[in-house]
């Protein structure tokens, strides 16, 4: 038997936006392949407005995350921000 649709749920969607959003930040610093080319596509200006898209969405949604999930969530950011300032070292140097 099928399972009936359920609503959308908008908190559920926004993590999903920031875990695709942090997935391009990676891509965007040179640190993971394209996910639609498998190419690497380093965009550092790209990378860091998807950085500032997560920073921006969490507290939306933090409240409502349990200790642990809204850690990671935390730890994800500060990664996000410790990669970018490294990456973008290279593109000074």
């Amino acid at each position: 038997m099928a399972e009936t649709p359920q609503p959308l749920v908008v908190d559920e969607l926004v993590v999903m936006m920031i875990d695709q959003l942090a997935a391009v930040a990676w891509q965007k610093m040179g640190l993971q392949p394209d996910m639609l080319t498998g190419q690497i596509d380093r965009n550092i200006e790209g990378a860091k407005l998807a950085i500032d898209a997560v920073a921006a969405l969490m507290p939306l949604v933090e409240h409502k995350l349990d200790e642990n999930d809204r850690r990671e969530m935390h730890n994800l950011v500060r990664n996000l921000r410790l990669n970018f300032v490294e990456k973008s070292k290279e593109d000074d140097a």
